[in-house]
């Protein structure tokens, strides 16, 4: 234990992560593609990554699809949205009892784009309506993550055929 106290004062500390103020559930409905990530381990190795996020009574239900080893690699889970959070954070399970971090960090105005991690930077999506983004708006977007404490270098592109 002291070991880690004394590696954790060692690190620089990151900024305090924001979400955006308001998110529209109904506009932020639909299907998103995985532009990039810091790819976890449940998706290493997958191509074509998306997910659809509908609405339900009480929840947003969360269908991720993905490409592994030629395969489908699909999974349901649930969404439910934090109290108090502007529709920006959401509590996401697919095993139960287990729920992780789901906040909404960037948005286009025209829910074209989005981008989420969780409060402690662990997780980071890139998502668009389109399979792919131009790569001036991709640049923008990881130079401001970047300047939120995220690395570059942890930032992988996803494959989409």
């Amino acid at each position: 234990v002291f070991g880690i106290s004394l590696s954790s004062m060692a690190c620089k500390s990151k900024p305090s992560l924001q979400t955006v103020p308001e998110v529209d559930l109904m506009k932020y409905s639909g299907t998103w593609y995985s532009i990039a990530s810091y790819p976890q381990f449940f998706e290493r190795g997958c191509s074509d990554v998306k997910a659809t996020y509908t609405l339900k009574n009480g929840y947003v239900e969360v269908f991720n699809e993905s490409i592994k080893e030629g395969k489908p690699n699909n999974i349901t889970g649930k969404a439910f949205v934090v109290p108090n959070s502007g529709n920006a954070k959401l509590k996401v399970q697919f095993f139960w009892p287990f729920k992780g971090n789901y906040w909404i960090i960037d948005l286009a105005d025209d829910y074209s784009w989005a981008v989420v991690s969780d409060p402690k930077q662990k997780t980071l999506w890139i998502l668009a309506r389109k399979s792919t983004l131009s790569v001036d708006l991709y640049n923008q977007i990881v130079e401001k993550l970047v300047n939120q404490g995220f690395q570059k270098t942890k930032i992988v592109k996803m494959v989409h055929r």
